[in-house]
């Protein structure tokens, strides 16, 4: 008995062990704040100020925006427009699908096979941003944000993306000089990501969206980058909500199907969901400890619990009562 409980226990440390380690980038996320890399309030100037103006402006004055075709819906053109009137010196760039096909095509071929082979085109207008980036250098801009404010006090920072509550950053707004290590990084690491997942909404986040971008900022981070190689995290005040702010937010999410109710209400109710699962791992380890070695001693020969069984079998009784017989005979 005590063997097999040494065994389910060490068995049981490997499966939760390997579970761990499949998801500790994950969990690394639920501590990562990004707070050591911070643009902080105090050192951006305040808007329509002239203070600041002497710092260097390291990325290059380009807007990049993704959409399938150059008709904008009517209830983002406002966002948009509000982008290009702050900024008339900064060149726009407006990646259509057909387009940012042909950028690949020509610039990153070894990626084409990955990127026609996307099931959701959502997951192209993921990955453009981040060779545009790379390749250009600018900033991008999702088409449902819109601009409150100049962004030339962004283009000191070498590279920066925003931070999401409670956990990670997104890829809605964000800036780079040309060829930045952080950028190389999420190029050459969707290939490795471009798994297929039961739900759709899972599929684009793990594979191409913001929960991708997050899981290659944690690795990045690791290496500890200095200087020029840092990657900087606007936070959700300098972002959008205050007169001050960046940015501002409008209806979006237009890929999002009704699988992502699910993963919303999931979201909603993780406490209840956290402790079903572990209501349910625990009885499924208690059973699978029953079968394979509370009920091992049915097995084994001699054990009391096997006589007892056998004994109730009149075909059992008759061979054993031949056996005393034969006993009495060989003592006589």
């Amino acid at each position: 008995m005590r063997r097999g409980v040494t065994i389910f226990i060490l068995v049981t440390v490997v499966v939760l062990g390997f579970a761990v380690h499949s998801v500790w980038t994950l969990l690394g996320l639920l501590v990562a704040t990004g707070r050591d890399d911070a643009i902080l309030r105090g050192e951006l100037p305040a808007p329509n100020s002239s203070a600041g103006s002497d710092r260097e402006q390291l990325v290059p004055k380009i807007i990049h925006q993704t959409y399938i075709n150059e008709s904008i819906p009517a209830h983002w053109k406002g966002p948009q427009q509000s982008c290009i009137d702050l900024h008339p010196d900064y060149e726009y760039k407006l990646w259509t699908d057909k387009k940012a096909r042909e950028f690949i095509a020509d610039e990153y071929p070894w990626f084409l096979e990955t990127f026609d082979g996307y099931p959701y085109p959502i997951q192209r207008a993921d990955t453009i941003r981040y060779f545009v980036l790379h390749h250009f250098g600018g900033i991008y801009i999702d088409l449902d944000d819109g601009c409150n404010r100049s962004l030339d006090p962004l283009l000191a920072y070498p590279a920066w993306v925003r931070r999401t509550i409670p956990t990670g950053i997104s890829n809605d707004v964000m800036g780079a000089v040309p060829r930045h290590p952080f950028f190389l990084k999420a190029i050459d690491s969707l290939t490795d990501y471009n798994r297929r997942w039961p739900l759709p909404y899972i599929t684009v986040m793990a594979s191409t969206g913001p929960l991708y971008l997050s899981l290659v900022w944690r690795h990045y981070m690791n290496q500890s980058p200095e200087g020029a190689d840092r990657l900087r995290i606007l936070f959700p005040d300098e972002y959008n909500n205050h007169a001050w702010s960046f940015f501002t937010h409008h209806l979006g999410n237009s890929w999002h199907r009704t699988d992502v109710k699910v993963i919303f209400w999931l979201g909603n109710h993780w406490i209840f969901v956290t402790l079903v699962g572990f209501t349910v791992g625990f009885t499924l380890l208690g059973l699978l400890y029953k079968v394979f070695f509370l009920n091992k001693g049915f097995k084994q020969p001699g054990s009391p619990r096997l006589r007892s069984a056998y004994a109730r079998l009149p075909f059992y009784r008759r061979i054993s009562q031949k056996d005393v017989e034969l006993d009495d005979r060989h003592e006589v």
